[in-house]
């Protein structure tokens, strides 16, 4: 039987979507000023800097002369969507992180149990607990399943091998999965996890490292799983200071 999403797990979901169309859209508007300048020679400004209008003043063309006018008014334009899409970001990651803040203090905390785990911030905890480790699964393959990370194996006669993952389920969990998973390397480097994905990706001679950072993805969401609904912490993973 499914658990219903409270409310407040709702929220959290609705404020994490949210800000994947804002970052979605602060994407588009730093291409676009970029593409912009380097149809004039122009390479390095990055508009997400605090100084992005003092460098728009400095900049020059490639050959040395001021920028057109009609241009430098397109990119301030840009930029002031830009900065509003920052100043809206801020404000939703401020509402989501009071939301996750409440959900702490108030519930058994599956959501602060994921934060005591390094590496792990507001966000992926929002998105893991959220958008799945707050529904009930009888076992770890119906966990994979939901994210859309389950193995498909394939048979005809003496033809037996895997097809991949089947991608059928929670796409935004699954994106997340993956995105944790190149995380982990870095921040869990002592963690049984991330000793398994180099040894496995040693055996393949160094290659089919995303084949790879998949199936850590399946086993991570299987140990969160784990962690949150029993408390078996992930074995050699580093816990945030108290």
């Amino acid at each position: 039987m499914v658990k219903a999403p409270t409310p407040e797990e709702e929220d959290q979901r609705r404020l994490c979507r949210e800000r994947k169309v804002l970052t979605a859209e602060r994407v588009l508007h730093v291409n676009r000023i970029k593409g912009l300048l380097f149809c004039q020679g122009i390479c390095g400004y990055e508009p997400l800097r605090r100084d992005r209008r003092d460098r728009l003043e400095e900049l020059q063309t490639g050959d040395g002369r001021p920028l057109p006018p009609h241009l430098k008014a397109q990119v301030e334009r840009e930029l002031d969507r830009l900065e509003l899409l920052l100043k809206q970001i801020k404000t939703v990651e401020g509402e989501r992180d009071a939301l996750l803040a409440a959900a702490i203090t108030s519930m058994p905390a599956p959501a602060a149990m994921l934060l005591d785990i390094k590496g792990i911030g507001p966000e992926f905890a929002a998105v893991l607990w959220s958008e799945g480790l707050f529904r009930h699964f009888d076992n770890r393959r119906q966990v994979a399943a939901y994210a859309g990370l389950a193995p498909t194996p394939w048979q005809s006669g003496a033809v037996d091998r895997e097809q991949g993952v089947s991608k059928a389920g929670n796409p935004r969990l699954r994106t997340t999965l993956i995105q944790l998973a190149w995380l982990w390397l870095r921040n869990q480097p002592q963690s049984a996890l991330t000793i398994w994905f180099h040894e496995r990706v040693l055996r393949n001679g160094g290659r089919l490292r995303k084949t790879t950072i998949v199936a850590l993805a399946r086993k991570l969401l299987v140990a969160l799983w784990k962690y949150v609904t029993t408390g078996v912490v992930i074995e050699g993973a580093t816990m945030k200071a108290p």
